[in-house]
């Protein structure tokens, strides 16, 4: 297979177009997502492969480090007119590695600011709410964010770990250009929030995209398959999900070249049918 993104294209927010395929930059960090990567170069080498494999899409969030991500990605990718990079606010981390809510809009704000002096740009292409904080009014975090776009420094407003209902509440206040939730071959539990973006046009980045070492039942189905195509399982589950939907953007993460290229590879597979079928069966 040759390692070029074939994926098609999607327009976030209506002129962002990225081809559907992307890259999550949370691996670029250190253990348990703390601290700077064990090979700092080797985290460059990965981000300076995508332009030259035709990825466009990269995801990462102030809480992956935290701090570390961000930091990476301005420090190798800017400036530059070639790749979108997203980011998210409203999670803080500890040194247990805890992921602690927070959508108090002084410090979305505030994290926003910060999220800019890493990524080294002066307005951040998608900007999303990382999840949603139960001690704060849902509406007054998406506000925060909707006010942030309006004075120019978030292009567009993204939503992650959210419900259809939350959806709805945020898309009264401001308009929405992607959710990301997750979402794999082998949980679809989130399947009504997939059809609720098909139906608005909004781009559904499915995080967890390979499921790991948790694809349930669907493990044995997807080796039958990966050997018609000369792949691996985790492939399959990436072409699955390029095939799932024209508003996935699949954006699998890793700390390797040979690992993006696989990943890469996998968006010239083409599944028949009775395959996807029997995945979704």
């Amino acid at each position: 297979m040759a390692t070029e993104n074939r994926s098609d294209t999607f327009d976030i927010g209506g002129d962002l177009t990225v081809h559907r395929l992307g890259f999550g930059a949370m691996r670029l960090t250190g253990e348990n997502i703390i601290g700077e990567p064990d090979d700092p170069e080797g985290a460059k080498r990965v981000l300076e492969r995508l332009p030259d494999l035709g990825v466009d899409f990269v995801d990462t969030a102030d809480s992956y480090g935290p701090g570390a991500s961000e930091r990476l990605l301005g420090e190798t990718l800017a400036p530059s007119d070639d790749v979108v990079v997203a980011t998210k606010g409203g999670l803080l981390r500890n040194a247990d590695g805890d992921w602690l809510s927070n959508g108090d809009p002084d410090y979305l704000r505030n994290a926003l600011l910060c999220s800019l002096d890493r990524l080294r740009v002066d307005a951040i292409d998608l900007y999303q709410l990382h999840r949603p904080d139960p001690d704060v009014p849902f509406e007054d975090s998406v506000t925060a964010l909707a006010e942030e776009k309006d004075a120019g420094r978030i292009r567009h407003v993204g939503l992650s770990n959210v419900s259809v209902e939350q959806l709805e509440e945020a898309r009264d206040v401001v308009e929405i250009a992607t959710v990301q939730n997750q979402y794999n071959v082998g949980d679809r539990e989130d399947e009504d929030v997939l059809e609720a973006c098909e139906e608005y046009g909004i781009g559904f980045i499915p995080w967890f995209p390979l499921g790991a070492d948790d694809l349930g039942e669907t493990e044995e189905t997807l080796d039958e398959i990966a050997s018609v195509h000369d792949a691996t399982r985790y492939q399959i589950a990436l072409a699955w999900l390029l095939q799932r939907s024209p508003v996935t953007l699949p954006i699998p993460g890793t700390s390797s070249v040979e690992h993006l290229e696989e990943n890469v590879a996998a968006s010239s597979i083409a599944l028949s049918d009775d395959e996807v079928s029997r995945l979704e069966g």
